[in-house]
Order: structure tokens, then C-alpha cells, then sequence
């Protein structure tokens, strides 16, 4: 986390936040409108100040006049840090004990939940830069590192180390620091599906084996074991 700053910077800040990172903003205007991620932002700030000092009902009732106006569920008890940013933010929900950290950017649909029912810290950590994609659901108290990428409906239950990709359901991790991969958004690999192409493939490959006696046999058959290490590496992260 950044440097605590005023209460009223920090809504100019927020404010800000959206001219950076939706290119289809054209003017300031449209925050009054278009962006009600922004003003659950707000709303939470608010509330997350109320809550601070112990007027805890109080905070709760912002809140849901919050989620009312906006379709976004922000518990005031959760923390959230500089400059993050909600786009278009519909179904949003983030849970009571999570953390995020600056300049994370979530879409709509996203959900930071529990799954325990115990006082305890049960929802997820996003520390600095994270991006989350559509449809995505962040489960636990796991911990996705600085600067990772969520892909689009993925289910997450398991720590997604820094600058890494995850994607799936459950989430698998496809492209590491280590591995020298990564991926957008509009690029993220599809584990199944190349699952699928590899059982086509081998099925094909016995097939042959059974009806001929093919020089390359041989040499399709390494290439196909290859394929199987690097898919059952991927499914085990």
C-alpha cells in the first residue's frame, strides 16, 4: 500500500482514475453517467471513513444506498487502496476482509468472496497492479501477487504468484516470469480445449498405429508425449 492521503484528494484522485484507464472517455462529464464504478468508489471511501471510527451501522446503511444507486457491494469494513478502478462495475461484489492494493483494475461481474463463515480473514488479497477480468471469482483468503492478470470467468482459489496470467476453472497459472509467457486479455490460452486437441490427436495416432505400420509413427508419438508433459504441468500449477 501507498502513502495514507486526505479524504477529499483521494476522491479527486479516484475521479482522475478513469480518464487513464478508459480510453472511450471523452469527457469529465460522463463520470456523471457512465461510470457508476467510480461513484461505488466514492460511496466507499465514505463509508470505509465511518466505519474507521466505529459507527459500523451507520457505514453499512451508505453502503447499501451505495449498492442501490450503483449494482456494485462494497463492504465499508474492506480495504482498498489508490487508484483503483471499477469498469462499467455491474454485479461487482467485494467482501468484507479483502485488500486490495494501488492501481488495480477489476471489470464487471468480478466477485471477491468468502468461503468460510468464520470472523476470521476469509476473502482474497490483490496486491499492487493486479487486473481481473469479466466474470471472474476470487474465493479465500488467497493472495493474487503484484501485477498478475485474472482471465475472464475464472475461478480462483488457489495464491497466483506476481506477474503471472491465471485462467480457468478452477484458475490454472499460464504464464509465469519464469517461463518468459505472458498474455493480454484477448490472448489468454485455453487449457481445455487444448486438452481436447491433444485426446483427438492420440486417439487418431492409436488409430493409425492399428491400420498400418507408418515410419513416423515413432516420431509422432514423442511429439504427442511432449504435448501430454506440458498440459499435465499446466494442470498442476
Amino acid at each position: 500500500m501507498s502513502e495514507k492521503i486526505g479524504f477529499f484528494r483521494q476522491i479527486w484522485e479516484d475521479l482522475s482514475v478513469p480518464k487513464s484507464r478508459d480510453p472511450a472517455m471523452r469527457s469529465r462529464w460522463e463520470l456523471l453517467f457512465n461510470y457508476p464504478g467510480v461513484w461505488a468508489l466514492v460511496w466507499y471511501r465514505l463509508a470505509h471513513r465511518i466505519h474507521r471510527v466505529g459507527l459500523r451501522l451507520l457505514a453499512r446503511y451508505i453502503a447499501g444506498f451505495a449498492e442501490a444507486l450503483t449494482g456494485i457491494d462494497i463492504n465499508p469494513a474492506a480495504t482498498i487502496g489508490r487508484r483503483f478502478f471499477i469498469d462499467h462495475g455491474l454485479g461487482v461484489v467485494i467482501g468484507e476482509t479483502c485488500e486490495v492494493g494501488d492501481d488495480v483494475t477489476i471489470y464487471q461481474q468480478v466477485t471477491l468472496g468468502g468461503v468460510e463463515l468464520t470472523p476470521k480473514k476469509r476473502h482474497p488479497t490483490l496486491e499492487n497492479g493486479v487486473i481481473v477480468g469479466t466474470g471472474a471469482k476470487i474465493l479465500g483468503d488467497i493472495t493474487i501477487g503484484k501485477n498478475a492478470k485474472i482471465g475472464a470467468n475464472s475461478v480462483v482459489v488457489k495464491d497466483v504468484p506476481p506477474d503471472s496470467t491465471a485462467v480457468g476453472i478452477p484458475a490454472r497459472i499460464v504464464g509465469t516470469p519464469a517461463s518468459g509467457t505472458k498474455f493480454d486479455h484477448n490472448s489468454l490460452p485455453d487449457i481445455q480445449k487444448e486438452m481436447f486437441f491433444y485426446m483427438i490427436k492420440r486417439i487418431k495416432l492409436l488409430e493409425e498405429n492399428l491400420t498400418s505400420c507408418k515410419p513416423d509413427i515413432g516420431e509422432k508419438e514423442s511429439e504427442l508425449e511432449k504435448l501430454f508433459e506440458q498440459l499435465i504441468q499446466s494442470m498442476e500449477k
